[in-house]
């Protein structure tokens, strides 16, 4: 019998293969929508750099949001265990 030496994939919100090709396509996606707008408008490149700039910052917003708020949270935890375990002593 063969035994499987692979490794679980990651499920949720910690999903980081997930979330880069979520910020790529998404970056991707403005791009084509600035190309689409330049073109109908004659000013290329200027729809394109800056929706692509935007999505990017968005994202780069988005991602430093919810590491504040995980570590916030992580920290919360921490400080829950550490007073639960100085009451029990």
């Amino acid at each position: 019998m063969k035994q499987h030496l692979t490794k679980p994939r990651a499920t949720g919100s910690d999903d980081t293969f997930g979330r880069g090709m979520d910020i790529a396509l998404t970056v991707l996606l403005f791009f084509g929508i600035g190309f689409a707008i330049d073109h109908w408008l004659g000013t290329t490149p200027w729809f394109m750099i800056g929706l692509t700039v935007v999505a990017s910052i968005g994202f780069f917003i988005s991602i430093k949001y919810q590491y504040v708020a995980r570590m916030e949270r992580l920290e919360a935890e921490r400080a829950d265990r550490s007073s639960a375990g100085g009451r029990s002593s």
